[in-house]
């Protein structure tokens, strides 16, 4: 079985719900993950939006959150994993910030990435650190997409 990552609020390629948008409560949705590798010895997290390029001129990074336990298969509205580590997004602050799309409506990528490793990183390490980080080390991934609009 596949890594897999789904959320009870919303459908893959679905509407995320207004309240974890960045200027509503800005809490994270509830995920389901399954069929992690049994050898797996971290897993990363990784929400950012591509179509941010044209009105930020870059991907936007929302959410990087690694080490999290391998038999972690939920994360709770609101919480992140015990032990689990959060890095900084592109508010400039640790931890999830949630949609907040200045133009239209944009789709956001939940990227989950099961490793052989688990990362030694500080806690101020960016998506680009994580990314280098985990370079030959993914044992298998999978991707969630949900849409906002303004």
């Amino acid at each position: 079985m596949a890594i897999e990552l789904k959320s009870t609020a919303f459908s893959h390629g679905e509407k995320i719900p207004r309240k974890y948008g960045y200027t509503e409560k800005n809490v994270n949705p509830p995920l389901e993950i399954n069929g992690v590798p049994d050898e797996a010895e971290s897993l990363v997290l990784i929400m950012d939006d591509p179509d941010a390029m044209e009105p930020a001129g870059k991907v936007w990074d929302h959410w990087v959150l690694w080490n999290i336990e391998p038999n972690t298969r939920d994360i709770p509205e609101g919480e992140t994993p015990p032990g689990a580590v959060e890095g900084r997004n592109d508010y400039g602050q640790r931890g999830y910030g949630g949609p907040n799309p200045p133009d239209r409506e944009h789709t956001y990528k939940f990227k989950l990435y099961a490793l052989d490793k688990t990362l030694k990183l500080p806690p101020s390490s960016t998506k680009a650190d994580v990314r280098e980080s985990i370079k030959g080390h993914v044992l298998d991934k999978t991707l969630l997409e949900g849409t906002y609009a303004p």
